[in-house]
């Protein structure tokens, strides 16, 4: 991998107040982007989800606690697998630290996934996670979300990331034909009544994956090969070295 020119000091203060102008207007674009997020129309939901959820059934609003909004990442954890995805893992390790300070903003969150509430339970202790994570099995949750599915199959092909999967060579826009998907929404409670605001998939997630955010301020950056970008994840608990290479 190419690394940096080496350079005087104040060759590099002057690089660095250019790249400053860029990251300026980058913040100021995302400070836009995120009021612009903020002014979608909401949709009432219709179906009452229950999930499985380790103490028994759990209704979506109760997954709000007293909260006004619900953040969800829906984690690909297909009921036949015995451990969870290692890119939402990724994610997952990111997040597990700042979702404490959500309810300090009327917020809660979630984890949701198809796989049954023991294989959930005992992967989220062995990761040492501690936010709520429930059960989607038996429901039409990921369907609905379209995060689980089967382009092949008459009904819950869906969309996911807002582009219609209908026949197996269209399947390559969601990487494959059938399974499961990564996303995450967002939820807002008024009273009883739920309404779905927001979801987003693919490279929408990259915002949340901290790694990342710490990584793109090296020099060496992600260190990622062209077509294989999250090859190198591994859950937390099977890297071989401090540094994480074998």
């Amino acid at each position: 991998m190419e690394r940096p020119r080496i350079a005087s000091r104040s060759e590099w203060l002057a690089a660095r107040k250019e790249l400053l102008t860029l990251e300026k207007a980058a913040t100021r674009e995302r400070d836009a982007l995120a009021a612009a997020r903020r002014t979608l129309p909401m949709v009432p939901l219709e179906t009452t989800y229950v999930f499985d959820g380790p103490e028994g059934s759990v209704p979506l609003r109760d997954l709000f606690g007293d909260r006004s909004q619900l953040i969800v990442y829906h984690f690909m954890f297909d009921p036949a697998w015995d451990e969870g995805c290692k890119s939402c893992s990724f994610l997952a390790d990111s997040i597990a630290g700042s979702v404490v300070h959500l309810p300090a903003r009327d917020t809660a969150f979630a984890a949701i996934s198809r796989a049954p509430i023991a294989k959930l339970e005992a992967f989220k202790h062995r990761m040492g996670w501690t936010f709520p994570w429930v059960s989607s099995h038996g429901n039409g949750f990921n369907a609905d979300f379209s995060v689980t599915v089967d382009v092949d199959a008459v009904e819950g092909s869906g969309e996911y990331n807002y582009q219609p999967a209908r026949t197996q060579f269209e399947a390559r826009r969601i990487w494959f034909p059938k399974g499961e998907l990564p996303g995450l929404s967002v939820f807002l409670r008024d009273g009883d009544t739920i309404f779905h605001t927001y979801s987003t998939y693919q490279r929408g997630l990259d915002v949340f994956l901290n790694t990342y955010n710490l990584l793109d301020v090296t020099p060496l950056g992600r260190q990622e090969e062209d077509g294989r970008i999250m090859a190198w994840i591994k859950h937390h608990d099977r890297y071989t070295s401090p540094g994480g290479r074998q």
